[in-house]
């Protein structure tokens, strides 16, 4: 696997990637020297449910899945591919991680560093704004999704549908915390 990633890769593929879409190149600059560029290999775990909320992530290359503890030990609920981010729950509220990420297959993974994260708030960096409203704006979009599909399985009269409506939510909902 090619593990060198070049700055103007780097800037690309934000620049491609839904979280950090609306920003500017410049502005993309002030995040690339925060990210740190990790390598992991397939079934390795990135973190796992309980885990501090010490960074979030976005995936280069690779493949990884998201697992949640139930009482018949851990289920998939989805599966994440490049482009995606995750974790990023847990840098807004310092909450333990809700779920656990393992590598499927060979991965290349940029992690932005909670406290690195944070000092970019804190010193009132455009770029911090921007990208906690595009996170405020997802979780909203996520909330609201969840609670319009919650709504419609009140209406269900078949106790298998629920069951069959609350994974659907469960595995769309929750995936990136």
């Amino acid at each position: 696997m090619e593990t060198k990633v070049t700055r103007e890769r780097l800037i690309t593929f934000l620049l491609e990637t839904p979280m950090f879409e609306q920003l500017e190149p410049a502005e993309i600059m002030e995040i690339i020297h925060i990210v740190d560029i990790e390598l992991y290999q397939a079934g390795d775990i990135i973190f796992r449910e309980g885990d501090a909320g010490d960074a979030w992530y976005v995936l280069y290359r690779g493949a990884v899945e998201v697992l949640k503890h139930g009482a018949e030990g851990e289920k998939k609920i989805t599966a994440l591919g490049p482009h995606a981010c995750f974790g990023e729950i847990s840098i807004l509220d310092g909450s333990p991680r809700s779920a656990t990420i393992r590598v499927n297959e060979d991965s290349v993974v940029f992690r932005v560093p909670r406290d690195a994260f944070a000092e970019l708030v804190a010193s009132d960096h455009l770029v911090a704004y921007k990208l906690l409203h595009h996170m405020a704006i997802l979780l909203a979009e996520r909330q609201r999704t969840t609670t319009l599909r919650l709504s419609e399985l009140l209406k269900a009269s078949e106790i298998t549908d629920v069951h069959e409506g609350i994974r659907t939510i469960v595995s769309e909902s929750s995936v990136r915390e």
